[in-house]
């Protein structure tokens, strides 16, 4: 994503969704106080049988396409690929990494966070993508958040 010549600067005076902070940064700081809370509470075993296909399978949905910086203008919207079904599909994958890490770690405290983290993705990054997104491109971001969700 890079700048278009009419570019609505944010309140940092450049042309940018202005997000609270690095998305993965958000997940990362959960995780690690998920993660230490749970090695001060007692653990939460998981069984085998659940614990690596879970956690397996929910570190699969991390593969994701080309990352893409908050921190950079956008010019086009992308529809293709993951983003038919998500318009976050990035940050639903790194809450599916984060939960995929706290099961195969039998860490379950770890999970506990993990509505915080994601109100504060949802609040100071999605939104804050959104309202810019809506400013930047319009008529084809309407169109886009019509028909596809959120989340999932």
């Amino acid at each position: 994503m890079g700048g278009m010549d009419s570019d609505p600067p944010t309140s940092t005076g450049r042309d940018t969704a202005g997000v609270i902070a690095p998305p993965p940064l958000v997940y990362l700081g959960g995780l690690a106080t998920g993660l230490a809370l749970a090695k001060a509470r007692p653990a939460t075993p998981v069984p085998p049988a659940v614990r690596w296909p879970a956690g397996g399978a929910l570190l699969a949905f991390a593969r994701a396409g080309t990352p893409v910086s908050p921190y950079s203008a956008s010019t086009a919207l992308v529809t293709t690929g993951p983003y038919r079904i998500s318009r976050n599909p990035a940050y639903l994958g790194m809450a599916l990494v984060y939960t995929g890490i706290a099961v195969s770690a039998e860490a379950l405290w770890a999970l506990a966070p993990l509505p915080a983290v994601l109100a504060v993705i949802d609040r100071g990054v999605i939104a804050r993508e959104e309202r810019y997104l809506d400013s930047r491109l319009g008529d084809e971001y309407h169109r886009y958040k019509e028909r596809t969700r959120r989340w999932l």
